[in-house]
């Protein structure tokens, strides 16, 4: 449905009627919205695959405050996109304890990839894409590996591949593959403000479209943002806020 409404939009913006004509602002800026004083966010890593979809994958969540795209889990200092060296695509998710936990993330971690292909996810195939669990203490590796001792049960044939190793350093990704499929979407970005590229890879609602433009949300969230675009077309004053 998602992308049904995109598509109309999309035309609706084209056609040349002033009885549809929607004012589109320049750029509105965002403040970072962190949880209040004493609620610190919380941190965690994941690689499943291309990190552009896992990005999307986690954005949509309630509790989720910022998504990064990145490389870890290897040797080479300073990894870029050309040259990983022995690094894997990863997400870092910034969340908020009181709203999502661990344990939810691990969830959708299971549940957005194939952990027992080796090496790859569906048509990509490499090193860069294995299947990893981050871990920033003993508390978190414990809950990693129950998650992966109950996956491992679903299946008496195939291996879980997925690893899980501690943190170390999370390099961020270049500027153009952060919110690869919100910046796919130009009505989209025009919805929130044309943000410059620095608020919009720490912005919340970003991370949340993200993932809507790869109708990735849950059912639930899909439709929520869905009235919200509507009611914008209906006013004809596209600034999208929250969700």
């Amino acid at each position: 449905m998602a992308y049904v409404l995109l598509t109309l939009v999309v035309l609706t913006l084209a056609v040349a009627d002033k009885a549809h004509c929607i004012r589109v602002p320049d750029r509105i800026s965002e403040p970072a919205r962190d949880p209040p004083s004493g609620q610190p966010l919380k941190t965690a890593v994941f690689a499943l695959g291309c990190f552009w979809r896992s990005e999307a994958v986690f954005g949509c969540f309630n509790g989720v405050v910022r998504t990064t795209v990145g490389y870890a889990g290897g040797s080479k200092l300073n990894p870029e996109y050309r040259s990983l060296g022995d690094h894997a695509e990863s997400v870092q998710v910034e969340y908020d304890p009181r709203l999502i936990n661990f344990r939810k993330l691990l969830e959708v971690f299971w549940s957005s990839h194939d952990s027992r292909q080796v090496f790859g996810q569906g048509p990509d195939v490499g090193i860069q894409y294995r299947s990893i669990i981050f871990t920033n203490g003993t508390e978190e590796s414990r809950l990693a590996a129950i998650s992966k001792e109950r996956e491992q049960t679903k299946s008496k044939i195939s291996l879980v591949t997925t690893q899980i190793q501690q943190l170390g350093t999370f390099y961020p990704a270049e500027p153009e593959h952060q919110k690869f499929e919100l910046k796919r979407n130009p009505f989209l970005l025009q919805l929130i403000g044309n943000l410059p590229e620095e608020e919009l890879e720490r912005s919340s609602l970003a991370a949340k479209l993200n993932g809507y433009a790869a109708v990735l949300c849950p059912p639930t969230i899909q439709k929520q943002i869905d009235a919200k675009i509507n009611d914008i077309m209906r006013k004809g004053w596209p600034i999208l806020r929250e969700v």
